[in-house]
């Protein structure tokens, strides 16, 4: 299966797993009552939401730059895994709201604990295989939007899991007080998430700059052409686009260098760039050695 058709199989897939696992919660949640169950369906709704948007982005950013999209559909990717962050927000903020409502205003009635902790352990297990085989494909073609669909199976993991541990102590003790407790304590820990994917996707929309590790991994890789004729650099700038890094650079090179020999150092760096970096864009603008006090914000290798 090529990089493509595994990217949108496995958005599909997270689909597919994802409306599965919200009929069981919504279902046994309404049976039994439980505020956490429900607030868990609630969790897995954004979950399917947000899987829709990942393969709409997994579709869209595949395809290949166009007359409408100069620089290629990546973009697509940091939108959806923008959206998908402010999925998981909203949903935190909602279970919080029901389960204070739950918990200061409403009758705490015992419930029914065992269907959902077999709904939950059935959604551990679950979304750990699923989540598990989207982080692989994400890491293999460095799919923003899959990467934020597998972080948002992830916390559906902990917070499953945090539920199913709340309902074998409502069935241990009889106390069904701890099902709004829980249903908070897991809403607190989805609403970091959130906003940890919501701060990295807004950071590549805006054209945020790579990471500091990345662009030192640039400078080493100018530093070894050093002996060969690179004199400096400037003007590095990098953004990431989706899948895709983005990066110009100017080099600094003699006088007396002829083009060819310029040329073929920048593709020789280009080279070691993607190979450091995976799939990188990279655009190196070739000049000669200036003195004069107007050449400035030059990086000296020597």
């Amino acid at each position: 299966m090529d990089l493509v058709k595994e990217k949108k199989f496995s958005a599909a897939l997270s689909i597919t797993s994802n409306t599965v696992i919200i009929v069981l919660k919504l279902v046994v949640g309404i049976l039994t009552g439980s505020i956490s169950i429900i607030s868990e369906a609630i969790h897995s709704l954004s979950d399917v939401l947000a899987s829709i948007l990942t393969f709409f982005a997994v579709m869209r950013s595949s395809e290949p730059a166009d007359a409408g999209h100069q620089f290629g559909h990546g973009k697509y990717e940091d939108m959806s895994g923008f959206i998908e962050g402010g999925l998981i927000v909203f949903a935190a903020l909602f279970i919080v709201f029901e389960a204070c409502k739950k918990l200061f205003f409403g009758n705490i009635e015992e419930i029914n604990s065992t269907p959902g902790i077999l709904v939950m352990l059935f959604s551990v297990v679950a979304n750990y295989i699923v989540s598990s085989y989207l982080f692989h494909v994400a890491k293999k073609s460095n799919s923003v939007s899959l990467y934020a669909d597998a972080q948002h199976l992830r916390t559906d993991i902990y917070s499953s899991f945090g539920v199913m541990f709340g309902l074998i102590l409502i069935k241990l003790t009889g106390l069904a007080i701890f099902d709004p407790l829980i249903a908070i304590f897991v809403a607190l820990f989805i609403l970091k998430t959130g906003f940890e994917i919501s701060r990295e996707t807004l950071n590549n929309l805006l054209d945020g700059a790579l990471p500091a590790e990345d662009l030192n991994k640039v400078e080493d890789i100018i530093k070894q052409f050093h002996s060969r004729g690179v004199i400096e650099y400037k003007n590095l700038k990098s953004r990431r686009v989706g899948a895709e890094k983005d990066i110009e650079i100017t080099l600094i090179f003699p006088e007396q260098m002829t083009l060819l020999e310029c040329h073929k150092i920048c593709d020789e760096i280009e080279d070691k760039v993607e190979e450091q970096l995976g799939k990188t864009d990279i655009l190196i603008h070739p000049e000669p050695y200036c003195s004069h006090q107007r050449c400035q914000n030059r990086q000296h290798l020597g």
